[in-house]
C-alpha cells in the first residue's frame, strides 16, 4: 500500500490524522472554521425537534449490530481484541463506537468520512470520524472518483494517503459528489411545528398564568370623586399584598365599586393537536420508523404489522449495505498489517422487530410443523420395512 512507503527509512514519529484540520490562525487558538450552512441546519433540527434526534439514535442502534469471523483462530482472537479495544476519536473505544458515529453522521448530513490512523510501526492506532466542516470534496479528473481536501486557512491540502480514508454518501443525486441527509425536506415542516409550539408557549404564558384586571369605579357623590386616587392606590396595595401571599388563602377587602376580572378568561387556547399530529406524521414518515417506536400512541391498538416490519427491515438493510465496505476495509487492513493472510467475514445481527408474543407463536408453529414432519418420516420408514 502506498501509505506504507512513509515508514521505510524514516525516523519514528507519533501517529497523526490526515483529516484533522490544523489551527488556521496560530495566534487565535480558539478559532474554528465556520460550518457548512446545510450541516448546521440539520444539526439545529435535531436540537430543536427531539423526535428527530430520537429517530436518528434509534436507527443507529437498530442498524449497528455485527460480528466478525475468521478461519484462522489466532487471527480471530486478534481481530476480536481490535474490535473491542481500538481507540475512536480519542474519547471512545471499539469498532462499534466508530461505526455508530459514522452512521449517525451519514444519516444527519448525508456524507460521512472516517480515517484509519496508523502508528510509527505501520499498525492501526485508532479510528477517526472526520468532521465535514474541515473537509472539501471535488470530482476527480476522470469524472468518477472523489478527491478529498483538508481546509487550511484560505487554502486546501490534498489527502496524501487516500487508502486510509473511508468515504460514504447517502442517496446522492446524479452527478452529486456528496450525499443527502434523511432530514432533507424537513426544515419547512419543522419550522411550522416550532411556530405552533412557540405560539402555544406564549398563549399559556398569557392565559395559563392568570393575570387580573382590578377596576375601581368611584361613586357619584363628591366624597368618592375627591378621594378616588387615594382609594385606587389603596386597592392596588391591598391586591398586591393579597397576591404576594402565594399559596396562602387571604381575603381581599375593598370599599366602593371594585370589579375584578381575569385577563383573557373569555378566550380559549387554540387546539393544536390536529396540526401538530399532521406535522409529526410528515417527520415520522421521513424517518421510516413506526410511530409507536418514537413514543407516539396514535392508536389504542398500535403495534408493528408485518408490512411495517418488512419496510423498516429493508431500510436498515440499505444502511448496512453502505456500512459493510467500511467495516470490511478496516478489518482487512488490520489483518494485513498484523501479518495474517486471511479475510474477515462480516455477519450482521438478525433484525428482530416483531413482538415477543408473535415470536413465541412462530416458534410454537415451527415446533409443531417439525413434529409432524418427523412423525410422517417415521411412518414412511415403518411402511417401507
Amino acid at each position: 500500500m502506498a501509505f506504507l512507503d512513509r515508514f521505510r527509512g524514516k525516523k519514528a514519529a507519533s501517529a497523526i490524522t490526515q483529516t484533522a484540520a490544523p489551527n488556521p490562525f496560530g495566534a487565535l487558538e480558539d478559532y474554528w472554521p465556520l460550518n457548512d450552512p446545510h450541516n448546521e441546519l440539520y444539526q439545529t433540527l435535531r436540537e430543536a425537534v427531539p423526535l428527530i434526534d430520537a429517530a436518528i439514535f434509534k436507527l443507529v442502534r437498530l442498524t449497528c449490530g455485527f460480528e466478525l469471523e475468521c478461519e484462522d483462530p489466532k487471527a480471530q482472537k486478534a481481530l476480536e481484541e481490535f474490535v473491542l479495544g481500538v481507540g475512536v476519536g480519542g474519547n471512545q473505544k471499539g469498532l462499534y463506537s466508530f461505526v455508530a458515529s459514522y452512521l449517525e453522521e451519514l444519516l444527519t448530513r448525508g456524507t460521512a468520512v472516517g480515517e484509519i490512523v496508523t502508528n510509527p510501526n505501520g499498525r492501526i492506532a485508532a479510528l477517526y470520524n472526520a468532521p465535514l466542516e474541515d473537509l472539501c470534496f471535488k470530482r476527480a479528473g476522470n469524472g468518477l472518483d472523489v478527491e478529498i481536501f483538508v481546509r487550511e486557512g484560505a487554502g486546501l491540502r490534498p489527502i496524501l494517503y487516500p487508502d486510509l480514508i473511508m468515504f460514504s454518501v447517502l442517496n446522492p443525486r446524479a452527478g452529486q459528489v456528496t450525499g443527502n441527509s434523511i432530514l432533507k425536506g424537513l426544515p419547512f415542516v419543522s419550522s411550522v411545528l416550532l411556530k405552533i409550539l412557540t405560539a402555544t408557549k406564549a398563549n399559556w404564558e398569557r392565559v395559563g398564568n392568570v393575570r387580573f384586571a382590578v377596576t375601581y369605579k368611584p361613586g357619584n357623590d363628591a366624597m368618592d370623586r375627591a378621594y378616588a386616587k387615594e382609594r385606587a392606590m389603596q386597592v392596588a396595595r391591598e391586591w398586591s399584598e393579597t397576591m404576594r401571599e402565594g399559596n396562602r388563602v387571604r381575603d381581599f377587602v375593598a370599599a366602593g365599586d371594585v370589579e375584578i376580572k381575569v385577563i383573557g378568561a373569555e378566550n380559549q387556547i387554540p387546539d393544536s393537536s390536529v396540526p401538530v399530529r399532521q406535522l409529526l406524521e410528515q417527520i415520522v414518515a421521513k424517518t421510516g420508523l413506526p410511530p409507536f417506536m418514537l413514543g407516539l400512541s396514535w392508536s389504542s391498538t398500535e403495534r408493528m404489522s408485518a408490512q411495517q416490519a418488512d419496510t423498516l427491515t429493508s431500510e436498515l438493510e440499505a444502511y448496512r449495505s453502505i456500512l459493510s465496505p467500511v467495516i470490511d476495509k478496516v478489518c482487512s487492513m488490520f489483518l494485513k498489517l498484523e501479518g495474517y493472510d486471511c479475510k474477515a467475514r462480516l455477519v450482521w445481527d438478525d433484525i428482530n422487530l416483531q413482538d415477543s408474543v408473535e415470536l413465541a407463536r412462530a416458534r410454537l408453529f415451527n415446533a409443531q410443523a417439525q413434529k409432524i414432519e418427523n412423525e410422517n418420516e417415521r411412518g414412511e420408514e415403518n411402511e417401507a420395512q
